[in-house]
């Protein structure tokens, strides 16, 4: 009885994602600015239907809408990947300690040869070697890192989930 209880009318769930809602996605993905009016016109359903889904969407934390930059273009010159082994008992520790670097846009806790993989975004060599060297290292807990430095971004995309 609980469960029919937490379904909607339609039958589902309200943390399931539905066809609709993925369809709205994908059109969000292609311009996070395209108007509802427009979405719901290719979608055969009313703006007012795009718009709540799309809300509800956000609320649940399913969906942002953002804006991308290209940090090159903003005059960021030097980005990397880091891989970081850390003390056993330090891991969740470490990795909250480096998502707050300003220059951190990306921190993953991983399995393998890493314990944690985080991105920065920096804007020259130096930038970069300080980072490294002076902030990233005295963080207790970690115990080594290795740097990836990019070369060429060859993809990056924002359009997955709904396919």
């Amino acid at each position: 009885m609980g469960e029919a209880r937490t379904r909607g009318r339609n039958g589902r769930s309200p943390d399931e994602v539905s066809d609709l809602d993925k369809r709205i996605i994908e059109h969000l993905q292609q311009d996070g600015r395209r108007p509802f009016t427009q979405i719901a016109g290719e979608l055969g359903v009313s703006e007012a239907a795009v718009r709540a889904r799309t809300n509800r969407l956000v609320e649940r934390g399913i969906l942002q809408v953002v804006g991308v930059t290209d940090p090159l273009k903003l005059g960021f010159q030097q980005m990397a990947m880091v891989g970081i082994r850390c003390e056993r008992d330090r891991l969740v520790a470490v990795a909250e300690a480096v998502a707050a670097f300003p220059e951190v846009d990306y921190v993953v806790i991983t399995a393998g040869t890493y314990d944690v993989l985080i991105e920065v975004v920096c804007e020259d060599n130096s930038a970069l070697l300080d980072f490294l060297a002076e902030r990233l290292r005295a963080i207790d807990g970690v115990r080594d890192t290795e740097t990836f430095v990019y070369l060429r971004m060859v993809k990056q995309t924002y359009q997955w989930g709904t396919r």
